[in-house]
C-alpha cells in the first residue's frame, strides 16, 4: 500500500492488526480471570476480598505500609477502630 497524505498505509495496518491480536488476548485473559474468581466464589472464598488482596500485593510495600497507616488512621479518627 503507498502512502496517503504522508501516512505509510502498510506500516499501519501492521500496527493495527497487532492492536487488534492483543486487544482478542486481553479479552481472553479476562475471561480466564473471571472463571478463575468463580471457581473460587464456588468453594467459599470472598471475590471481593481476593481481589483487594490481588492490588494489595501489586503495591510496592512501602506504598502498601503508607495506605494501610492511613486506613488505620481515618478509622481511629471515626470511631472505628
Amino acid at each position: 500500500m503507498a502512502e496517503v497524505g504522508g501516512i505509510a498505509g502498510d506500516q499501519l495496518r501492521s500496527y493495527i492488526e497487532r492492536i487488534e491480536r492483543l486487544e482478542e488476548e486481553k479479552a481472553a485473559l479476562s475471561a480466564d480471570t473471571r472463571e478463575v474468581y468463580s471457581e473460587a466464589k464456588g468453594n467459599g472464598f470472598d471475590v471481593k476480598i481476593m481481589r483487594q488482596i490481588v492490588r494489595l500485593r501489586k503495591m510496592d510495600t512501602d506504598d502498601r505500609s503508607e495506605l494501610e497507616a492511613l486506613l488505620d488512621l481515618y478509622k481511629q479518627a471515626l470511631g472505628m477502630g
